[in-house]
Formats: C-alpha cells, structure tokens, sequence
C-alpha cells in the first residue's frame, strides 16, 4: 500500500486559487492512478478528478456543481506528488478534500484504495 498526505489547504476568498499536493510514499507511485474527492459539511464524499498512473488521461466529475473547467488535476510522478489546482473558487467548494490512490482506475474513481487525512479548502464569500 501506499501512504498519502495531503496539504495546501487553506482559507481564500470566492473567486480564488488554490493548488493541493499530495505526496506518496513509497517506490511504486508511478503505477497508481490517483484521484482527488471532497466532503463538504454534513454530505458525502464525492469524487472530483482522477489522473492514470502515466498523467496521460485525466477525468472530472460531471455533477450538477461541476469542477471541470476550474480544476486542473496533475501528477509529478518524479515527486511522487499530485496536484489539484482550483481556480475562481466557490464558496459551495468548501470541503475537505482528500487524495486516493490505486492501482485499479475503477477503484480509485468510486473511492477505494488508499486515502490520505485529507486538507480543509474554506472559501468565503
């Protein structure tokens, strides 16, 4: 398995940027494909955007509050690191956002697999 922490987190007003990394540890971080969720207050976690193990196809959820378009999911496979880059910021982007990982692209896109403590984004409005 693979261990996962998450930091960049932070408070920033609508309309903002934030970027997230997440580190792995371990050797065998180029063979998981990875994938970022969110919990927002009192709701479920919810998947946002996976990466394959390659970087080279990425995945955003299509739900009603949709991210794609102002979140940029990235991997540094070098680093061990994957990113999450959030512009213009809601304040319904208010969640805790966790990294996942797996060698499965279908576990790691429903949320099994490792997880990571997770990083609290605020966005005020």
């Amino acid at each position: 398995q693979v261990q996962l922490v998450e930091s960049g987190g932070g408070l920033v007003q609508a309309g903002g940027s934030l970027r997230l990394s997440c580190v792995a540890s371990g050797r065998t971080f180029s063979s998981y494909h990875m994938a970022w969720f969110r919990q927002a207050p009192g709701k479920e976690r919810v998947f946002v955007a996976a990466i394959r193990w390659s970087g080279g196809n990425t995945y955003y959820a299509d739900y009603a509050d949709s991210v794609k378009g102002r979140f940029t999911i990235s991997r540094d496979n070098a680093k061990n690191t994957v990113y999450l880059q959030m512009n213009s910021l809601k304040p319904e982007d208010t969640a805790v956002y966790y990294c996942a990982a797996d060698p499965s692209w279908y576990a790691v896109v429903i949320g099994l697999g490792s997880w990571g403590q997770g990083t609290q984004v605020t966005v005020s409005s």
